[in-house]
Parts: C-alpha cells; structure tokens; sequence
C-alpha cells in the first residue's frame, strides 16, 4: 500500500515512516520544512534500507495534492502536517486555523476528488480540556482551551462529518498524550527548531549542555510530589499505533477515535530522575510560577485502543530516557 505522510520529516511523523517501511508499505513524503530538515530522509534510509520519495510542498496546495495522489497511487493519508506550539497558537490564532483546519479541509477535499477513502489523522488530548478527572477515555466530553487544541477538535468534527456524509470513507483520529523518546539506533528523534515548548526535548538539551537548567513550572499542584503529571508514550510506540490504526481503517468505513497513551502518569520529577539515571548525572533545575491553564495531572485510557486495534504501548520511562539521551548525545545540535 502507497500512503501520503504529511509532516513525514516531523518527529512523528518520520517515526511512523520507519514503521510503515518496516511493515512492507510504501510511504510517500509531502513537509514543507518549515518545522524539520529534509536530512530526516536520510536517516530513514539508513534504518530501512529503504528511501522513501519526498516531495517539498504545503498541504494548502491542492493542485500540488492532486498530482502527488495520482501519480503516486496513493491509497490512504497519514495526516501529521500541521502547527503545535499552544502559546503560539494564542498569539497567532489565524495562523493555526490557517495551517491546521484550512490544511486538513484542502487535504480531505482532494482526496475526495482522486478516490482516496482512508485518513488517519494526528489529533491530540489537549481536545479533552481541563473538565475531567483522569483517566480520560474517549468519551470525556471535549473542551479545548486554545486555539491549537480547538484546531485539532475542529478537524475531528469535519473527519465525522465526512465519513457520515460517504459511507465509503474512513476517517481515524488518534489522540495523543505526551510523544517523547527517539529510535533506539540513535539517528532519529526529536529536533524542535528554537527554544523547546516540552519538557523532554529540553531536558536533554541540558544534559548536552545547550540549556543550563530545566525550568519547573509549579511544585505545588495536588500530586504526590507537587509537580505535574502526565501521560508519556514513546514515539515508536506512537508510530506503532498510527501502523494499527491504518491497518484496522481501512477495511472498516466510518468516523474513528482512538486514545493512545500508556495510561499511566508520571511527575515532572519522575521524568528528570529517570533521565538523570539515563545520562548517568544529575541534571540542574529550579522552581518557577505555574503556567496558566497548566493541569495538575491527566492520562490517558488506552482500552478502547487495546481492544479495537490490539494495541498498547511497550516502551517504559527509563525507555524513553535511555533513547533520548542517545539521540541527543549522538546528534547535540539535532539533525544537521
């Protein structure tokens, strides 16, 4: 099967490559490059044996999609393209609805045109909102509180729409929780552009000596260490999940959504000791003022996930760390 990935050279995205590739499909490459480095493709082939064709261009342009889906054969789309910072979504909203929402419409509506049926898209938890006690499983009612997570939610609704309108169509969203980690060979992870907006990225930019010290913002929420908590997942568990999704969809139209998260919660500190354990040192820190909107602790529940696509995550904490820190160490200034 011939399968469009937008956002290919992402983090997530180009992790999902690696899965796809492994699992004997052929992934066709759509990144602007506006957030990641067209040397991804590289490492691709250098895990797989195998390279994947890229082709440099926005998902706005649909008459860029619509040649691309046709000569390519493209059978389904995994649809990662896409903006993720929260603050910035609140300083540029029209940006955001723009790239996310605009995007995903133009996207949906050539697929439409050229026969393709099958999406699965990268949405993502913060559609939850603040309303609900964890675990949170599909059902917990949506409240997004900025315009990233009500970009990701307004893609959600029209995906619905969609499939409800063409009972030939299948549409898949995967929620996330917290992505972390990299490939276990080390050529692969995560290589955010500027100053880092999670924790994990930046925290092995300190033990690599670009950051000085990580920044904890609040040690007093109601959790059993005073930091927050949250539900991790490693990426190749992640691409993984987008593996099973696809598979599972695509035989079966309608209108999906999928948790994936570990289901479990770890605290800010859980995460910098067990990275302190991975890089065999003890990483600096300080306390700063909570962050408006930040909660005291969700996760996910994943059973909807393990029961459908017989999915759940492998990968643990240390994990996470340990690959990483490989990552990082071996490539201290990301992707060249």
């Amino acid at each position: 099967m011939k399968i469009l990935v937008t956002g290919g050279t992402g983090y997530i995205g180009s992790h999902t490559c690696v899965q796809l590739i492994d699992k004997g499909w052929q992934p066709v490459i759509l990144d602007s490059l506006v957030n990641s480095k067209v040397s991804v493709i590289d490492r691709i082939e250098s895990i797989t044996g195998h390279r994947p064709p890229f082709i440099q261009g926005d998902v706005r342009d649909a008459d860029l999609l619509g040649k691309l889906l046709l000569e390519h054969g493209i059978e389904a789309v995994i649809h990662f393209a896409g903006l993720k910072a929260v603050g910035e979504s609140v300083a540029q909203p029209l940006r955001y609805y723009d790239n996310n929402v605009h995007g995903s419409v133009v996207l949906m509506q050539v697929m439409q045109q050229c026969g393709v049926k099958t999406m699965v898209f990268s949405s993502s938890a913060t559609v939850y909102g603040h309303s609900s006690a964890p675990p949170w499983n599909e059902q917990v009612p949506t409240s997004p509180a900025n315009p990233y997570g009500r970009s990701k939610l307004m893609v959600d609704h029209i995906m619905a729409d969609v499939a409800a309108a063409d009972a030939t169509c299948a549409m898949t969203s995967l929620r996330y929780f917290n992505p972390v980690g990299a490939h276990p060979s080390g050529q692969m992870g995560e290589d955010p552009q500027g100053v880092p907006n999670n924790l994990m990225p930046y925290l092995s930019q300190v033990a690599v000596g670009r950051r000085e010290a990580l920044q904890i913002y609040g040690k007093d929420y109601n959790t059993p260490d005073g930091t927050g908590v949250r539900d991790y997942i490693h990426v190749n568990d992640l691409a993984k999940g987008h593996v099973a999704a696809l598979a599972y969809s695509h035989e079966r139209p309608g209108h999906h959504v999928f948790n994936l998260g570990s289901g479990i919660g770890h605290s800010v500190l859980d995460m910098l000791h067990a990275f302190g354990k991975a890089c065999g040192r003890d990483l600096p820190y300080n306390f700063a003022p909570r962050r408006s909107g930040d909660l005291d602790a969700y996760w996910a529940d994943p059973q909807h996930a393990l029961n459908t696509l017989g999915w759940q995550v492998e990968k643990t904490i240390d994990d996470m760390c340990q690959d990483t820190w490989r990552w990082q160490s071996q490539n201290p200034n990301g992707y060249p």
